[in-house]
């Protein structure tokens, strides 16, 4: 994933501001302890938001404690205790981020040694998921299938992040799952998948690489025109997928607050996406 799904800030609560602080620290200490030290170096965003969502959708509260860490070691600070749900995510970070880091590979031909350095924690994450690593993998390959016929529909080559994310949330949900959990999740892992093709027009044009916007508008030579000329498409394909999140996360049955994930769903996404068009880089914003 790529550290897009984050908080409206300045619309956050503060005991939420602390629970959101609390679950990013406890998941890089969950990485930790699962795929070692260097693995942490990839923590983001998103998986934070996934971790606060499922936790409250199966009804698995946090323990919150305060504690030093490496970044912190003078003052103590909310960290949640590592549970077997957040070393379940902590193994699929690793997982996404290492196919992410293939990918590129892939599409750009550079990037091996950056690769290289988290290969071992990416097997000990492989080793202790072994099927979300296959959920990862089948849809990557779906994924690069179709970025080598250079498929220029943006709906179909958003679908394989969109299945991948749904069948993860699947299994980590597992009989809370619903079939509006598994909507509002196919449609976030779209909205990622395209809003960091939106966010990168600029780089993959330069570089040469797959880039599903460019192809949909071969006609626009960079982002800025293209928003400028295209601006009310845009609005519609990114409305649509955001609608049906919101549509979806309004059914979803909590067995906490939710405070933190409405704030997310319904205004964060939002404020990205309008970031995004409005030629603001926002990709990943992993600092806490």
């Amino acid at each position: 994933m790529f550290g897009y799904i984050t908080t409206d800030f300045p619309n956050l609560y503060v005991k939420d501001t602390v629970l959101y602080k609390a679950a990013y620290c406890g998941l890089c200490k969950s990485i930790g302890k699962t795929c070692g030290t260097r693995g942490r170096f990839l923590l983001n965003y998103d998986l934070t938001f996934l971790s606060v969502f499922v936790h409250n959708v199966i009804g698995e509260d946090f323990e919150i404690k305060k504690e030093r860490c490496i970044l912190h070691h003078i003052v103590k600070r909310p960290v949640a205790t590592p549970d077997a749900l957040s070393l379940r995510i902590a193994a699929l970070n690793v997982i996404l981020a290492y196919y992410k880091l293939s990918d590129n590979v892939i599409d750009e031909g550079k990037g091996r040694i950056k690769r290289s350095l988290f290969k071992k924690a990416y097997k000990k994450a492989k080793k202790v998921e072994p099927l979300l690593d296959k959920t990862v993998k089948d849809n990557y390959q779906t994924l690069i299938a179709l970025e080598k016929q250079n498929s220029d529909s943006i709906d179909i080559v958003s679908d394989p992040f969109g299945s991948m994310m749904r069948e993860i949330v699947k299994a980590l949900t597992g009989d809370k799952f619903t079939d509006d959990i598994g909507e509002l999740s196919y449609n976030l892992g779209k909205w990622i998948y395209l809003i960091d093709a939106l966010d990168d027009f600029d780089k993959d044009k330069k570089s040469g690489s797959f880039n599903v916007f460019i192809n949909a508008y071969k006609e626009f030579s960079d982002k800025e025109s293209l928003i400028a000329a295209k601006k009310s498409e845009l609005e519609i394909i990114f409305g649509g997928i955001l609608s049906r999140i919101y549509e979806c996360a309004k059914t979803v049955s909590y067995n906490f607050n939710h405070d933190l994930t409405d704030n997310i769903l319904y205004k964060g996404l939002f404020v990205k996406t309008k970031n995004v068009m409005e030629y603001k880089k926002c990709k990943n914003t992993t600092k806490s």
